[in-house]
């Protein structure tokens, strides 16, 4: 852990991300830096920006739910977000902002290095996936190779937050995130 938070201190030290301005903190990734599973989401929003941890708000809760479901719990898993630093009123990251976070994320994953790279919704699948679209490939795996990250193994969901908007995306998303066992041991 000493080393990954390293990794953190040095990256927000050097990152030239505007959003950096007007963010209380960085939120860096969190959990167990030997995961064999990491989520990434898009950006931190207000609770993560007041408590310096990825996902600790209502998408938070119910990422947990989901992971109980599949019996797992966030120190079995490493949850990180495409961008440190909160946007203002949680509108999307602009491009300049991710391609500032980017190689810090890139970093992070390099050294925690995990079987499966799950994106949580359409912004942190566009990172590695820019023509795929989250309505059509969500639930499923995907493969792809990208320079200075060695993660190439991935699996794509919705955003927990969608389920909080939309009731009908919960069991969509639930019934996705069950499969996601079934592609770790695919991965063994």
């Amino acid at each position: 852990m000493k080393k990954l938070l390293e990794i953190h201190r040095k990256w927000h030290r050097e990152n030239r991300c505007e959003l950096k301005k007007s963010a209380t903190q960085a939120v860096f990734g969190f959990g167990n830096p030997k995961a064999k599973i990491v989520f990434i989401g898009e950006a931190p929003g207000k609770e993560e920006d007041l408590s310096g941890k990825p996902f600790v708000g209502r998408s938070g809760k119910f990422l947990d739910e989901m992971l109980s479901t599949v019996k797992l719990k966030r120190g079995d898993v490493y949850i990180t977000n495409v961008v440190k630093y909160r946007p203002p009123n949680n509108r999307d990251p602009k491009p300049a902002e991710i391609k500032e976070c980017l190689p810090w994320l890139c970093e992070e994953l390099n050294f925690i290095k995990p079987k499966v790279v799950v994106t949580l919704g359409r912004h942190a699948l566009k990172i590695f996936f820019p023509k795929e679209k989250i309505g059509v490939v969500h639930g499923k795996f995907l493969k792809t190779k990208i320079q200075n990250l060695n993660a190439e193994d991935f699996f794509a969901l919705y955003h927990p937050a969608a389920a909080l908007y939309n009731g009908s995306m919960r069991k969509t998303l639930i019934k996705d995130f069950k499969k996601l066992p079934k592609v770790l041991e695919k991965l063994k």
